[in-house]
Parts: C-alpha cells; sequence; structure tokens
C-alpha cells in the first residue's frame, strides 16, 4: 500500500497535468482566427513529400491552424527524432510516451525531403527526448550538417528541446552553425507548473543566453502563447528577460486549445492587443517581432529570416 501511494504521488509530481482533472470546454473561436482547410495541390504534393521519405512535421502532429497555408507552398517543419515526446505538457498535442528509437536515416531523409521541396529556409524541430544521454543533441547536429551538406544554400533554424540536465548537449548543436536557434519559453514563470511542467523557465531562458555567448552572430528566437491566463505585464516581463538573455527575435501567437483534456483558453487575445505586444517588443529593442493571433514560430519563418537579416545590417 506505502509503495502505491508513493508511486501515486510521485506520478502526480513528475506530470500534474497528467492526473484527475474534468475536461474543459473548448472555447468557440473568434471570426479572426478562422482558417480554410487545406485542398490546394502544394498541400497534396508536400503530404506526399513527407509522406514518402518517412517524415514526421509538427505541422500535423501539433495541430498547426496554418498547415493549410503552409503546405500549399510546400513549407513543412520536419519534427525530428519521432512523434512520441518524453514529456506530457498540457499544452501540446504531439502524444507522450515511450519513444522508438533513433532512425540513422532522418538525417539524410530530411535532406533529401529540404531538396525535393526546393526550400530556401528551413526550420527544423524535435520532440523532447530526456531518454537520451545527450537529450538527442548529436542527433539534431547531424541532421543540420547533414541538410547544409545536401542543400549548401539554405538557410537552417532549429527549435530545441531545452536539453534539461544533459550537460554539452545544447553546445553540440550550437556548433553545428544553424542560422537560427529557437527554443520557445511558452508561457509565463507562473504559469509553468500547470503548462510545461517538465521544464524550468530560467532554464530556458538560460539556454538562449548560452547560444549567444558561444556565438554572438547566430540568431536567437523564442515564443510566447498568451489566452492562458498571463498578464500584460508578465509578458512585458518576459520580453524583458529575452531582452537581458539578447534574444534576437520574439514571436507571440494565440493558444488554441487542442482537445479537452488539454489546458483550457482563457481568453482569445483580440488583434488590437496582439498589434500593442509588437510596438512594445520592437521599443525594448528586437530585430523582429511576429505577433498576431496566428503566429506560430515556423510560419513564414523564411520571409522572416530575410528581415532579421536586413534589420542586424541596419544597426
Amino acid at each position: 500500500m506505502v509503495t502505491l501511494i508513493n508511486k501515486t504521488v510521485d506520478a502526480a509530481v513528475r506530470h500534474p497535468e497528467k492526473q484527475k482533472r474534468p475536461d474543459s470546454p473548448v472555447l468557440r473561436k473568434p471570426d479572426w482566427i478562422r482558417v480554410k482547410a487545406p485542398v490546394s495541390r502544394g498541400f497534396t504534393d508536400t503530404r506526399a513529400i513527407v509522406r514518402s521519405k518517412n517524415l514526421t512535421t509538427v505541422c500535423e502532429e501539433a495541430a498547426c491552424p496554418n498547415i493549410g497555408e503552409c503546405w500549399s507552398k510546400k513549407h513543412a517543419t520536419m519534427m525530428i527524432m519521432g512523434d512520441t515526446c518524453t514529456r506530457a505538457c498540457s499544452f501540446c498535442n504531439v502524444k507522450t510516451g515511450k519513444p522508438a528509437a533513433l532512425d540513422p536515416d532522418e538525417p539524410k531523409n530530411v535532406a533529401d525531403a529540404v531538396f525535393e521541396m526546393g526550400l530556401k529556409h528551413v526550420v527544423i524541430t524535435s520532440v523532447d527526448r530526456d531518454d537520451l544521454i545527450d537529450g538527442g543533441g548529436e542527433h539534431f547536429a547531424n541532421v543540420v550538417t547533414t541538410i547544409r551538406d545536401r542543400n549548401p544554400a539554405t538557410t537552417i533554424e532549429i527549435l530545441t528541446p531545452d536539453f534539461l540536465r544533459k550537460e554539452g548537449a545544447a553546445e553540440i548543436v550550437i556548433d553545428a552553425k544553424p542560422d537560427v536557434f529557437n527554443h520557445n519559453l511558452e508561457t509565463v514563470p507562473r504559469l509553468y507548473l500547470s503548462i510545461r511542467p517538465g521544464a524550468r523557465y530560467y532554464h530556458s531562458l538560460r539556454l538562449l543566453e548560452r547560444v549567444k555567448e558561444r556565438d554572438p552572430s547566430m540568431f536567437t528566437k523564442s515564443g510566447l502563447m498568451v489566452g492562458l491566463g498571463e498578464t500584460r505585464e508578465e509578458i512585458m516581463q518576459v520580453m524583458d528577460d529575452m531582452r537581458s538573455a539578447g534574444i534576437d527575435f520574439i514571436t507571440i501567437g494565440q493558444y488554441l486549445q487542442p482537445t479537452r483534456k488539454h489546458a483550457a483558453i482563457d481568453r482569445f487575445v483580440t488583434p488590437d492587443e496582439f498589434a500593442s505586444y509588437e510596438v512594445l517588443a520592437k521599443a525594448k529593442g528586437f530585430l523582429m517581432v511576429s505577433a498576431s493571433p496566428l503566429t506560430r514560430s515556423s510560419h513564414h519563418a523564411g520571409e522572416d529570416f530575410t528581415k532579421l537579416q536586413a534589420a542586424r545590417a541596419k544597426l
């Protein structure tokens, strides 16, 4: 009996969002956040390439609302290291469980897909792999270098996990020389326990700071979801924290509840409020800001990278 109680308590500490929680109602989306269903030829072609290379995309796994627009242009964000995450964040639609072994052919398959899609800029993300000694850092680096070997003109943006308690893992990825190193803080510190319980706010912030320390020329990027119950003052404080860490690019988008089992939406933030966040972020010194209801880390990433380069050139 004692063992059973201890296991239950331990599970509650590790995954508080998995404990008994009533289904939360899914709020009706306002008109400004509705998107068209994907029906274009480009969408079909992109899906065929992804399937033929046995790849996973965050576009599908995270139920991104922009998948129709992006895939119609043959833009897809590859999610490496499988489709199963070792974390259980309450905002995320990616499944949680015991991941499969890494696919040694994945770096080549990703690089080939980038070539076939003709991507000038590619975004690579991943699940958390706390089961691996280096959190998947070496695999991430292999994907970056293989893409670059196959597609030397393509710029590479990575959206990494936090590599929590994986000493040296982040440095392996930084040394692979991606053009943009992105790691999302996701929400304000007060909400981490319920929204991102497996992570630590200041560790994530420090990760991005370390990127700049190791390679000052590398662009850094981070994103926030709003509509989870945060306050305007808390968002402004996170912006200040990001700037203290030297982050160049901030994205701010509306949180959308994937299912009734996920964290509930506190409210839908209006387009005018997003516009005000953009003004504030620019005033705080970010080189690039993307803030809108449908903003996501990889949405319009190629165009935004061009703007990011131009902003730095003006300094």
